[in-house]
């Protein structure tokens, strides 16, 4: 069987095993996502290896076209109108406890590594969340406040702003580590215009896409035409993203971020519907490839920068999140726990770890490529145990708040990490 052959073969077995993995992690009360990223270990470069990082290559496309789907989800969600409908102190809590995580996992990584880059890499990720787990414990227990109402619109919103800075430090690294490799030809002023062009590239790419795809979608009736005109605006945004060498990420989340500001919930939902019923197979495919990157023998070296990220990430979202609820004025309860029901992280932290891998090692250059497999083994090992404890802190806080009942117990056949399969 020639190569190709294998490759086909390959992902149909993660397909369909990473159906009933899935299956058997939610049975022991795990989000599906740790599951889909076990069976990749299994098959990667760590355990059988029939996997190969030179398969894995070969295999980037679906990692490409998987993180423009979920791009174009989250900007999809991204409603300005519900934005101008949430209280000053939203926003000020946003920015406070993305550029918080960001700012302290920075600068713990570069006083433990010295390493510039890969500080700016590590602070790039760590503002990601996972919304799902947040939303899953307070729809489980029921909660209602407004707390609760405040955890909703931070972890709805929160992403957006976290890949904006990821886009921007991601791209001063890469080129502080081409200028470090005698690949560059201009200093610091033009390594932040690169990157301040690689950014304002990708919002053109995707405004003139969005515009395009939002034109034609609404002429559709069929949910099949629809599926195909989606698959087509993505694949468009990520071909172009990585001709053009520009963020493939902020591309796709610019298209569905058009989408939703310039149609009603009806017609955004036409596009939302298809798109969901594709969605997991995507999440299986990407988060089993994502594992198959995650090189065990690397963890023991990464203990002091695994638990300075984990410990820096905490500090700065609760933190930055109190600071920020208290600048907008947010009654006391929110500023209290607001940060503990944001901690969660996986699926985006991940997908940007995992581009970065990719990015990085295309640069042919040692260095570059040792941060990548640090960056993606790293993120990958400590999302589960954000996966763990964030809805554990969440489902505190709630209670702390009054919000849910303290002797309320979840109900035995539920799992708590139900809502979680996306985050």
């Amino acid at each position: 069987m020639q190569e190709h052959g294998w490759l086909v073969a390959f992902v149909g077995l993660i397909a369909g095993g990473g159906l009933y993995v899935g299956k058997l992690t939610r049975r022991i009360r795990l989000p599906s996502l740790i599951g889909y990223m076990v069976l990749g270990v299994v098959l990667g470069v760590s355990c059988l290896g029939v996997l190969s990082e030179a398969r894995l290559e070969k295999l980037s496309f679906i990692t490409e076209i998987a993180l423009g789907f979920v791009a174009l989800t989250i900007g999809a969600e991204l409603n300005l109108r519900e934005l101008r409908r949430q209280s000053r102190g939203i926003v000020w809590i946003i920015l406070f406890e993305s550029f918080g995580a960001f700012t302290l996992v920075f600068a713990g990584i570069y006083l433990t590594t010295g390493d510039l880059a890969m500080a700016l890499m590590f602070g790039a990720v760590a503002p990601a969340s996972a919304p799902a787990g947040t939303v899953a414990v307070i729809q489980e227990y029921k909660a209602k406040g407004s707390l609760t109402r405040a955890l909703y619109a931070v972890v709805g919103f929160d992403d957006a702003l976290a890949i904006g800075i990821y886009a921007l430090a991601a791209a001063v690294a890469r080129g502080i580590l081409t200028a470090e490799a005698g690949m560059a030809t201009s200093g610091w002023q033009g390594t932040v215009l690169d990157a301040g062009r690689e950014v304002g590239l990708s919002l053109v790419v995707g405004a003139g896409v969005g515009f395009l795809f939002n034109a034609l979608v609404v002429r559709l009736r069929s949910s099949g035409e629809v599926l195909m005109l989606t698959f087509g605006a993505v694949l468009a945004g990520v071909g172009l993203s990585v001709q053009l060498d520009t963020s493939l990420i902020l591309t796709n989340m610019v298209i569905g971020f058009i989408l939703c500001n310039l149609r009603k919930e009806p017609e955004v939902s036409k596009v939302k519907r298809p798109v969901g019923l594709f969605m997991p197979l995507i999440f299986v495919l990407f988060f089993a490839l994502a594992g198959a990157h995650l090189d065990l023998k690397m963890l023991p070296a990464l203990g002091l920068v695994g638990v300075v990220y984990v410990l820096c990430r905490a500090g700065g979202l609760i933190g930055g999140a109190s600071l920020g609820a208290a600048v907008g004025g947010a009654e006391p309860k929110i500023r209290k726990y607001v940060g503990l029901g944001i901690l969660s992280q996986a699926g985006v932290a991940i997908a940007l770890a995992l581009i970065s891998k990719e990015q990085l090692a295309a640069l042919k250059f040692e260095h570059a490529a040792r941060i990548g497999a640090s960056l993606i083994t790293a993120v990958t090992a400590t999302s589960i145990v954000f996966e763990i404890v964030g809805p554990i802190l969440t489902k505190i806080a709630l209670q702390r708040a009054g919000e849910i009942a303290v002797q309320e117990e979840a109900p035995k056949g539920g799992s708590q990490q139900a809502g979680t399969r996306k985050g």
